[in-house]
């Protein structure tokens, strides 16, 4: 298979991986680079902290306790402030923050007013008593208000923890009354697609049904409805609180930094802790060499701040890079007027999904800027299809590179991710993480290699999870992650890891397909009906008849009619691209398919429906009144 884009020699040996190789395999070839940072995990991120020159305290060794998965065992004798670290740019005239919204706000915050503002909150925040490990919780839209939350309670050494302004009460409640924030701070209102959505109703039962919050600090964005007296005006913080120098109150490099929550399709989600250490490391290293992110780059992920990718975000601020933060809709007024953003804003790396991807291309506009400065596009949410591939370099920019990304809440990180000393192939995640022993099983725990197998980790890696609340024992967690696999973390992704150690993910395996007992990914269906112009989306689950598996295809073709022939050249598409066994046995109507907040397509949830089986905490769909009709 021929590459569809390859860095140029020079653009190799200005990258941050380049650089990083040489320094300590003496090579330039990454397969040499990672089989080093697996097989020497400790010196590798023990070389992590030197290299970017992360501040710590205490002794570096043992850099590995134990070789566990269950009880966290990395710098089991370091401090670090998370915060001391994302803010050592404090002096700094250059842009830390980019807000956008899409009303056609657009305010720029420096690095030093940044690190103003935080110490401002900080000072606060100890005048209401919160101090190491209590939580804040942010029920917030993406702006620099809920960034500044986040680095004023881990400076304090405190946990932080979010969720999106979009979510309903029960969701919330769901989140937060698990994780028992002692402090929130929200919005009185959120604009999204032109319209005003004020939340005092929702915070006034969110405090009635959380006991542990004794501090409601609330941001007036708009102007719209006056803050409550007895709540706590923002503004008034920043305006009436002296600022000072930051007293960061380091922790243990395990100490709690995020809690982060499952989708909770099947229950209350679970709420995953993140280390301090961990995560910072993790995303230093992601940004730093696998997204070659550096000062005088700009970056910008379109999240909102109750998906990972916010944290992963915010943590740029640890190169001193501008950080662009966009809230609303990527559709108002525009698609197009989103795109234009990224190229007005000179944007270096742009984040999306293959959900926009698709949205984009649907709208059959020709995207005529010349992103001049666009270096790198990343992807995540759901598997990259080969197709938008194309779609990437042929409508939006050739000499680009394409990163299709994947890990997840789980690990805060990920585990195949870009690389800019590397080809991008059509269809593939560009190589494994530094740092990060992937493999491909079969069901018996066999090694596989260019063969379609259970995603999973052999060693410990450092963005590993301290645990689950509410889980003393660690048996839910235990559950969740080594219940099929001894002692090897089992990430619940189907995906194939070719031989030059590239991927392609073909969805998540507890959706995956078993007619007959074959397996078969959901995204190998989803490739064929994404080439039927008439199809705007579609799903697919397993039906269980008589002890075997159907596959049954939802189709959402707006307001046309389902005809038979409409069915028979669904049908002939996926057999001529695929197999007999892709074929569904059902194809059916429906007018919307269910997604996370995050834009994952919720096949569990339909599977469930199907067979009749209970889909509870509704809040985690974005979209829930599509459902009764799968319950036909």
């Amino acid at each position: 298979m021929s590459y569809m884009w390859k860095p140029s020699k020079e653009r190799v040996k200005q990258t941050q991986m380049f650089q990083f190789a040489k320094e300590t395999v003496k090579s330039a070839e990454y397969s040499t680079l990672h089989k080093w940072s697996v097989d020497n995990k400790e010196d590798f991120w023990e070389k992590i902290i030197n290299y970017f020159d992360i501040k710590t305290s205490g002794e570096m060794t043992p850099v590995l306790k134990e070789e566990s998965f269950i009880d966290y065992p990395w710098f089991p004798n370091l401090k670090i402030n998370f915060a001391e670290n994302l803010l050592r740019h404090r002096h700094g005239q250059q842009t830390a923050l980019q807000f956008i919204h899409e009303n056609g706000t657009n305010n720029k915050i420096s690095y030093q007013e940044l690190y103003q503002n935080v110490s401002k909150l900080v000072n606060y925040l100890k005048t209401v008593g919160t101090k190491s490990e209590d939580v804040v919780a942010c029920y917030m839209p993406n702006t620099p208000e809920t960034v500044i939350s986040m680095l004023a309670t881990s400076s304090l050494g405190g946990v932080f923890t979010s969720t999106s302004c979009d979510f309903g009460l029960q969701g919330v409640v769901d989140r937060f009354g698990q994780s028992k924030p002692k402090v929130l701070v929200s919005v009185n209102g959120y604009v999204y697609n032109g319209k005003y959505h004020s939340l005092l109703d929702k915070i006034k039962e969110i405090k009635k049904s959380i006991p542990s919050i004794e501090t409601i600090i609330l941001v007036d964005l708009f102007g719209q409805e006056k803050i409550p007296l007895d709540y706590v005006n923002w503004n008034k913080i920043m305006t009436s609180i002296p600022e000072s120098e930051i007293d960061f109150v380091q922790r243990p490099f395990s100490a709690p930094q995020y809690i982060m929550y499952s989708s909770g399709t099947t229950g209350k989600p679970k709420c995953i802790i993140h280390s301090q250490g961990g995560t910072l490391l993790q995303h230093v290293k992601e940004l730093g060499l696998h997204c070659d992110l550096k000062p005088e780059k700009s970056i910008f992920y379109f999240t909102t701040c109750g998906w990972m990718m916010w944290n992963w975000l915010v943590s740029s601020l640890f190169f001193g890079s501008r950080v662009v933060l966009y809230e609303g809709s990527p559709a108002y007024p525009s698609l197009y007027e989103f795109m234009k953003k990224v190229d007005d804003e000179k944007i270096n790396i742009w984040g999306t999904s293959p959900k926009f991807l698709k949205a984009l291309e649907d709208t059959g506009e020709k995207i005529d800027f010349d992103f001049k400065h666009l270096e790198t596009i990343l992807s995540t949410g759901a598997p990259l299809n080969p197709e938008q591939f194309d779609y990437v370099y042929s409508e939006i920019k050739n000499d680009i590179q394409l990163s299709s990304i994947s890990g997840g809440t789980d690990i805060i990180g990920c585990f195949f991710l870009g690389n800019p000393i590397l080809p991008v192939y059509k269809g593939e995640l560009q190589s494994k993480g530094l740092g990060m022993k992937m493999d491909a099983f079969s069901s018996e725990g066999k090694s596989l290699i260019s063969q379609e197998g259970e995603l999973v980790c052999t060693a410990p890696f450092i963005s590993q999870p301290i645990g689950f609340l509410n889980d003393p024992e660690k048996d839910k967690f235990t559950k969740a992650y080594f219940n099929v696999f001894k002692d090897v973390w089992h990430h619940g992704d189907y995906v194939k890891i070719t031989e030059r150690g590239s991927a392609i993910i073909f969805g998540r395996s507890d959706a995956t397909l078993n007619p007959g007992g074959v397996r078969i990914g959901t995204a190998e269906i989803y490739r064929q009906t994404e080439k039927l112009s008439y199809i705007k989306d579609s799903i697919c689950v397993g039906k269980k008849i008589d002890g075997d598996v159907e596959i049954w295809l939802y189709v959402d073709i707006g307001q046309d009619d389902l005809t038979d022939e409409i069915s028979k050249e669904i049908k002939t598409i996926i057999r001529s691209h695929t197999t007999p066994r892709h074929v569904p046995r059902k194809i059916i109507k429906v007018s919307g398919i269910p997604y996370t907040r995050s834009g994952k397509k919720m096949e569990m949830v339909i599977t469930n429906i199907i067979n009749g089986r209970d889909v509870l905490n509704i809040e985690a769909i974005s979209n829930p009144e599509c459902l009764d009709q799968y319950r036909v």
